[in-house]
């Protein structure tokens, strides 16, 4: 089965883009409808002119942040427009994706999504208890809890979904969540939407876990240990071996997000909790199909059955959401087909890990996380400095994005570069040489 746009429907979009992008601010929103201006009351333009206000402080700080429109598929050579208003792209190589194990453009996995599109259709156009599951659907449940060892799995639309939905469906007032100060913004999210203590413990710091434990942990009827494997703006590793050992210590249960680890992290790309040789001792686990397995979208809790039952039958997110599509599971379907019976995507991933990573230490730069993981954080501290870094490596012809406040903390600015098994060694190399240049251009190393 094959898509193709024709010439003239090329042309238009060309066209739409153009005009979108060329028509000045102040009209593009008749451009768009005259309805949406046609009546703006005295709230709607107090509310407009305080958001425009904060947009440009946003700006004068550098920490606007800008999208970047990609006109390829999604790969480790990408093409961009070089300038929004024209339709001039520019090929780069692309050192900012999720993309691990370079899946996301495999052909393989889009086969078996155009494949299920063509037998099952585009959507389910409804959530899972009223009418909207297919045996697809519990087959990608079934081989998930398979892969993490777990007894069942639940698919949401995202891992943020999963993270939102699972807190408040398994604990009470009764309850407390011990949870790392660093944890991932939907793990807060979902943390806050939850009646339970919540209770913060100093980034990977087992002394300040362990008196937080000991201080608020006695009297709660469950105990929850709340924790990214993964850190994603880092690069660095949870403790889980320590945190295993507080959690059977304390009787607590163990919960660990795997975004940045699932598929591509530990020997057989099991996840953190393999790296950590603690598989087995995690009670729950959230994870993506959204990185390295595909890179579409869908996010899944693997643990105890009870868990997954209850979660079914209280969790917001997924009672009043959509499921996935059918073609998003055929293709999660293959990737961990592809993953579980060949291990050579998460030995090529860790070599190019290695590889760069020596090679920036070499030049210079101060970068952190783990030797072993793929993200790879350059650490400037200045966020115009990470955005004029960001701004001169693509125009040398790779694209890495930088993180500024309030992505990260104030003064931890960086450029976060993530390594994918589809990166060659001269891909690699390419990117130490910008880096190199770009650094002593803007003296950040010597």
């Amino acid at each position: 089965m094959m898509f193709a746009s024709s010439p003239s429907s090329v042309g238009r979009i060309r066209t739409i883009l153009h005009h979108f992008h060329t028509v000045p601010s102040s009209s593009r929103s008749l451009s768009l409808g005259a309805a949406a201006t046609s009546a703006n009351s005295p709230a709607r333009s107090a509310l407009v002119a305080r958001l425009a206000a904060d947009i440009d402080g946003i700006k004068q700080q550098g920490t606007y942040k800008r999208e970047r429109l990609i006109n390829s598929k999604q790969s480790s050579h990408v093409t961009v427009l070089k300038d929004p208003s024209t339709t001039e792209s520019q090929g780069v190589l692309n050192f900012c994706a999720n993309n691990y194990l370079g899946l996301s453009a495999d052909p393989r996995i889009s086969k078996a999504a155009m494949e299920a599109l063509e037998e099952r259709g585009f959507g389910l156009s409804s959530v899972r208890f009223i009418c909207g599951t297919t045996d697809k659907h519990r087959e990608l449940e079934l081989r998930i809890a398979r892969f993490h060892g777990m007894e069942d799995a639940i698919l949401y639309g995202s891992c943020f979904d999963a993270n939102a939905g699972i807190f408040e469906a398994l604990l009470g007032e009764e309850d407390a969540i011990f949870t790392d100060a660093l944890n991932h913004a939907s793990i807060i999210d979902g943390i806050r939407l939850c009646k339970a203590k919540r209770v913060r413990y100093e980034h990977i710091d087992m002394k300040d876990l362990r008196a937080k434990l000991e201080e608020h942990g006695k009297t709660a009827r469950t105990r929850l240990i709340a924790t990214d494997g993964v850190f994603s703006m880092d690069g660095d590793i949870a403790p889980l071996k320590e945190i295993c050992d507080l959690a059977d210590e304390f009787n607590a249960l163990l919960f660990i997000d795997e975004c940045h680890a699932t598929g591509f992290f530990g020997k057989t790309g099991r996840g953190t909790d393999e790296y950590c040789n603690v598989s087995g001792r995690v009670d729950i686990i959230n994870s993506t199909l959204g990185k390295a397995m595909g890179g579409a979208t869908g996010g899944y809790t693997a643990g105890p059955a009870k868990v997954i039952e209850m979660l079914r039958q209280k969790s917001r997110p997924y009672l009043f959401s959509n499921s996935i599509s059918p073609s998003t599971v055929a293709a999660s379907i293959k990737a961990f087909d592809l993953v579980e019976n060949d291990n050579s995507l998460v030995e090529k991933v860790r070599q190019n890990t290695h590889m760069f990573r020596d090679g920036l230490t070499k030049a210079g730069f101060t970068i952190a996380g783990a030797r072993d993981h793929p993200i790879v954080p350059i650490m400037l501290g200045d966020a115009r400095l990470a955005g004029e870094m960001a701004e001169a490596m693509l125009a040398r012809g790779i694209y890495v994005v930088g993180f500024s406040f309030p992505v990260v903390p104030k003064g931890k600015a960086r450029i976060r570069t993530q390594i994918s098994a589809a990166h060659s060694k001269q891909d690699i190399q390419e990117c130490l040489d910008a880096f190199i240049q770009v650094g002593k251009q803007l003296k950040v190393i010597a």
